[in-house]
């Protein structure tokens, strides 16, 4: 459970499908093209030239382009040129296709920049194994300076700015994968908790710190301030197709079912059910963390006051039942695992 959520590379999980644009101006290649990669579970588009398929490549933004070399109007040469040549799209993988014996087009390819050839007629399983290796380099280049990376590393400065919650992040992450298990949450929907434990608070970059640290109450207006965090949040996750599930809750957990929580005071149902979790495990650490105003409560209390707050319509009674059913002990190994992973991980 430990490196699902902290293995470096968990961001690239929560990924859409690989997109994949296919450009051949004969129908029955491109046709084949599609269903072979269709069926390896990419989003494959297509065209039937270059120029078209520059188009696409500005509009669509693919992953990796496979294109015959010679086709009317831009060949594959050229259209190859042009996309190595433009500073947006000069990393996305090119396969040119072309004769085995067809010596000039290759070295043409090579000084345009394509990453990798297929000869015709092609191997269906060669074809599949050269994409797969192409994409993973791709995204060992992504991630080397994504911006998914950039947010998880403000998500950390924020827990870092205040020492009483110390290893938040990483226990909230455990805390909700653990409850994600419990109610049958898929594959994608448990890198989304992990990842949203990290990232439901990130907005607080935008708080001042005399707001954020004050020791009394906060004023009203003082208060409006901190609620902007998840929208703050929200915005810096923008519209990052790995961060699709995570915005959510980044934006609403701190929603309450009956509608008296923020920023939008969705009610029920509307309150998204990966948020509602990592608003239950957030109250959870709060309990049960030593804060600067009072120290911290045992397991139990904090599983009776979260009863409470299900009673009176905060909070989804089934989800506090599964987490007061995982138990302190359970909970409690975990989130030392957690924090373990995450000391080694930082050396």
């Amino acid at each position: 459970m430990t490196q699902r959520i902290f293995n470096p590379s968990f961001l690239s999980e929560l990924r859409a499908p690989a997109r994949l644009l296919v450009v051949d101006d004969v129908p029955e290649n491109r046709n084949l093209l599609e269903r072979l990669l269709a069926g390896e579970g990419y989003s494959v588009s297509s065209a039937a030239d270059g120029a078209v398929a520059l188009s696409m490549v500005e509009a669509e933004a693919p992953d990796l382009i496979i294109s015959d070399v010679d086709m009317p109007n831009v060949n594959g040469i050229e259209f190859c040129r042009r996309v190595k040549g433009n500073d947006e799209t000069r990393l996305v993988p090119f396969i040119l296709i072309t004769g085995l014996a067809d010596r000039a087009n290759r070295i043409a390819g090579i000084e345009a920049g394509a990453d990798d050839f297929l000869g015709k007629p092609f191997d269906g399983q060669e074809l599949k194994a050269r994409v797969r290796s192409l994409l993973r380099l791709k995204r060992y280049t992504d991630e080397l300076d994504s911006a998914e990376s950039i947010i998880l590393s403000l998500a950390l400065t924020v827990e870092a700015r205040d020492p009483y919650t110390h290893g938040h992040c990483q226990r909230l992450a455990a805390y909700a994968l653990l409850v994600g298990e419990r109610i049958g949450a898929s594959d994608e929907q448990l890198s989304a908790l992990s990842v949203g434990g990290y990232l439901h608070d990130v907005g607080k970059i935008g708080v001042p710190d005399a707001v954020l640290f004050k020791p009394c109450g906060l004023e009203s207006d003082e208060y409006e301030v901190v609620k902007r965090h998840t929208i703050i949040g929200d915005r810096l996750c923008g519209d990052l197709r790995a961060l699709a599930l995570v915005r959510p809750i980044v934006r609403h957990h701190h929603e309450r079912l009956d509608g008296s929580g923020y920023p939008d005071g969705l009610r029920g149902d509307a309150v998204p059910l990966l948020a509602q979790v990592i608003a239950i495990v957030d109250a959870y650490d709060a309990i049960t963390t030593s804060r600067p105003y009072r120290e911290a409560l045992p397991a139990d209390r904090a599983f009776d006051q979260l009863s409470k707050d299900a009673k009176s319509g905060l909070l989804n009674p089934d989800l506090v039942e599964v987490l007061a059913a995982l138990g302190s002990e359970r909970l409690a190994t975990a989130a030392a695992e957690a924090e373990a992973f995450a000391a080694t991980m930082a050396v």
